[in-house]
């Protein structure tokens, strides 16, 4: 079953810098990528259904950080529809921060339940979003900080990553949350487009122009 969004219901974004694009550089708040590309296309579908679009992603950003602004980022908000897509800075953190340390599965899950447990409560909905790592070759530089990663980092990197998405997945069930499945998503895109991998996240997490055209696509999939 698909999420009926009604007019006037306010339907928010969050998580890190994939859901942030510059979000606080935009005039309509929402940054230039797919919560962008969904409020668009929502808009020309639906122009007699309007809605209140929020984004309050923040670039870096882990379970734990958006547990610390939960309340008045997002709860305080009050909103109709939550969608949340974070991860991939758990995942990594440990090799771009000095300071970090392998967050695990257990951890991720627990600070993941925390923030749903009030949204199920409030009669929420919620679209969770995997976290995802694209297979592409090369090295590339990560974190803003010159750290570069290679394919030994990204092998460690897919290890930690893989109960990391089980763990969204069974949260999905448990809360009765629509579940966007965007690492294997772009694992069947990656394998059919001559291009490679590359096409939808040249560093294999932020996505590019088509990367956030298919995570919204696929967004819109889940909503009526």
């Amino acid at each position: 079953m698909t999420i009926t969004i009604r007019p006037g219901s306010t339907v928010m974004f969050t998580g890190d810098s994939i859901t942030d694009c510059q979000r606080l550089e935009s005039e309509d708040g929402l940054g230039f990528g797919y919560p962008l590309r969904i409020a668009g296309a929502w808009g020309l579908r639906h122009p007699d259904r309007p809605v209140t679009w929020l984004n309050t992603g923040t670039g870096g950003h882990k379970v734990m950080d958006l547990e610390a602004r939960w309340r008045t980022d997002v709860l305080d908000a009050h909103p109709d529809l939550v969608s949340i897509l974070v991860g991939v800075n758990d995942m990594g953190w440990h090799t771009i921060d000095p300071e970090g340390y392998v967050i695990s599965a257990r951890e991720f899950e627990a600070g993941y339940d925390r923030l749903l447990a009030p949204l199920a409560e409030a009669g929420t909905e919620l679209i969770l979003i995997e976290p995802f790592l694209l297979p592409i070759r090369g090295v590339v530089e990560a974190g803003g900080g010159g750290v570069r990663i290679g394919e030994k980092e990204r092998e460690e990197w897919r290890a930690d990553l893989d109960p990391k998405i089980q763990v969204v997945r069974g949260l999905a069930r448990k809360y009765g949350a629509h579940l966007l499945a965007a690492d294997g998503m772009f694992a069947g895109l990656s394998s059919t487009t001559p291009s490679g991998p590359e096409h939808w996240a040249a560093d294999a997490v932020h996505p590019t122009p088509a990367g956030h055209a298919a995570l919204a696509e696929a967004w819109l999939r889940l909503v009526a």
